[in-house]
């Protein structure tokens, strides 16, 4: 949620930054409401103030004549509460519709990202060249002749959109999440496993209700009167973990790492790049996240982006990273780099992580803030997260770049000692 004095005190700033991923005339529609909104609101709390002054005052006019023996008969008091209740109910109404309005806005995009959608993204760096291989095969082919993926047993217990790992493939897939968790913990992460069910107000605060509410799978009112829903990542449940606390400052920034299945109503991939577990209802996926304060947000970011690259270096893929535009970019977060691995099959670059930095828009939301050591006053802080990695496109990425002429697949070598193996060799 971004900050109502700045909008009051620089509007064209806010507009000229929100219509890097806005049309212009809809953002300015949206600020008139808001600007409406905030200005009605404020006339309400000076007329509640002045009725409660004009009351008070008159209780003491009241007692002093009281006690001189002057008094006069005392006004309607069911009348002035009346009046006073009526007031504070339109409060709570034009509240209400600001914190509405106020939580449909993007977040303002850093000043380095452009505007625009994918064509905009802009590749920052590159590892390595892609694998020489004379006769490509997809992941599909060689996880069904290796016997790790059983795409139609997945389909068969979930339907479109589901898998299951099988034989050495689930051996993989959970190898990959456990060297994932152990680099995590090496680079100063705390690792949490949070519920998977979690209430909407967590939603709210990572900024992905209201707009995105019906990408997520909620449970029945009936069974959740408060709201649940499957978290769709697990930086939803960090964020929410903290939420309406005031962290210590000499602690910051806080370091925390979660590993969950990931649940999305999005549509599975039907087209030839997202077959297979690259897009799905469910996959696995290790996210780091930061509270930072504002001045560390620059230097955490940084070392978030190289930490996920150290990773997908480290398992020997060719990969690149973009700065992504900000039409491209979620819209809670100031700054997003993507890490994309080379898909041989296909030809293009898939992403496994994207690291972001969303300023105090996601920190508004939930109320987490921090005070200076002595202080009284208090800010909030800063939030940064990032996939650490996503594996249901790490397999993919591993199967295709490493897959050898006989038809096997080398193992990435941080890997081979948990799998008991460098090589994997097709079914006979």
């Amino acid at each position: 949620m971004l900050d109502m004095e700045l909008i009051r005190k620089d509007r064209e700033a806010v507009a000229t930054a929100l219509a890097k991923r806005l049309d212009p005339a809809e953002v300015n529609r949206a600020l008139d409401e808001i600007q409406r909104l905030d200005q009605e609101r404020r006339a309400l709390i000076s007329g509640i103030d002045a009725e409660r002054q004009r009351r008070k005052a008159e209780s003491r006019a009241y007692a002093q004549a009281k006690r001189a023996g002057t008094a006069p008969e005392p006004s309607a008091p069911e009348a002035e509460r009346k009046q006073l209740a009526e007031l504070e109910s339109q409060l709570d109404e034009v509240q209400s519709r600001l914190r509405e309005a106020m939580s449909e806005l993007p977040n303002l995009p850093a000043e380095d990202v452009v505007p625009g959608g994918k064509e905009a993204n802009r590749v920052v760096r590159t590892f390595g060249e892609p694998p020489a291989i004379a006769q490509v095969r997809d992941h599909v082919e060689l996880s069904r002749s290796l016997g790790l993926v059983d795409h139609e047993r997945g389909v068969k217990l979930g339907g479109s959109g589901f898998w299951m790992y099988t034989g050495i493939g689930a051996q993989l897939e959970w190898a990959l999440v456990n060297w994932l968790i152990e680099q995590n913990v090496k680079a100063g992460y705390e690792f949490l496993l949070p519920p998977h069910l979690l209430l909407d107000t967590a939603g709210f605060a990572a900024g992905q209700f209201p707009k995105f509410y019906d990408d997520v799978y909620h449970l029945d009112r009936e069974s959740a009167p408060r709201g649940q829903f499957l978290l769709p990542t697990s930086e939803t449940a960090i964020l929410g973990a903290y939420q309406d606390e005031i962290l210590e400052t000499a602690k910051l920034p806080l370091k925390r790492f979660a590993y969950t299945p990931c649940y999305r109503r999005e549509a599975a991939g039907s087209h030839s790049d997202e077959r297979g577990t690259v897009r799905g209802h469910q996959f696995n996926k290790v996210e780091i996240f930061q509270f930072t304060l504002p001045e560390q947000a620059d230097a955490a970011l940084e070392a978030m982006v190289g930490h996920v690259e150290g990773l997908v270096e480290q398992l020997g893929l060719h990969f690149q990273t973009s700065l992504l535009a900000a039409g491209d970019a979620s819209a809670s977060m100031k700054k997003t780099l993507d890490i994309e691995v080379w898909m041989p099959s296909t030809g293009k670059y898939k992403e496994v992580s994207s690291v972001s930095w969303a300023g105090d828009y996601q920190a508004r939301r939930a109320a987490i803030r921090y005070r200076e050591p002595g202080g009284k006053q208090t800010r909030f802080v800063h939030t940064l997260n990032g996939s650490a990695l996503a594996t249901s496109r790490l397999f993919p990425a591993i199967v295709e770049q490493f897959q050898q002429p006989d038809g096997s697949v080398l193992v990435p070598e941080v890997l081979r000692d948990k799998l008991g193996t460098d090589r994997l060799t097709p079914l006979r």
